[in-house]
């Protein structure tokens, strides 16, 4: 199995002021976002900071999306993954984050992209078990 994980920087965002600063204009957007790329909501949980910002998480059947605003910095960050077993989300994950990329309308943006292979057979992209300290 494989998957891939989008993380993104979204700098000075010239979109819609509302999705920075409402907890529930932000989940709409997400939710809805999600839905038209074709991945599946299973539930979600956002939260309104005094002062403005919102953050919020949603998980999806084939994995996740994360997103956080920062709107005194009119920035965001976004994270999304999808995993790859049941079938190709690659394109379904592109999908979300170009749209939600194209909502926010930033200025500048840092964006990476991280492929997730957990079927590895080679030792030495394997971590080494946890192992508590003496004493």
């Amino acid at each position: 199995m494989d998957g891939l994980h989008i993380l993104a920087n979204l700098y000075r965002c010239a979109g819609e002021p509302r999705y920075l600063t409402d907890r529930a204009a932000l989940r709409g957007l997400c939710l809805a976002a999600i839905e038209r790329a074709g991945l599946t909501a299973l539930g979600d949980l956002f939260h309104q900071f005094d002062g403005g910002g919102a953050t919020g998480c949603i998980v999806l059947a084939e994995s996740h999306v994360a997103i956080h605003t920062w709107p005194e910095f009119a920035t965001v960050t976004l994270d999304a993954f999808v995993c790859n077993y049941s079938r190709d989300n690659t394109a379904r994950a592109h999908g979300l984050v170009d749209e939600l990329v194209a909502i926010f309308r930033p200025e500048d943006a840092v964006r990476h992209e991280v492929r997730r292979d957990l079927t590895a057979a080679d030792a030495a992209t394997r971590v080494a078990p946890l192992r508590r300290a003496a004493g």
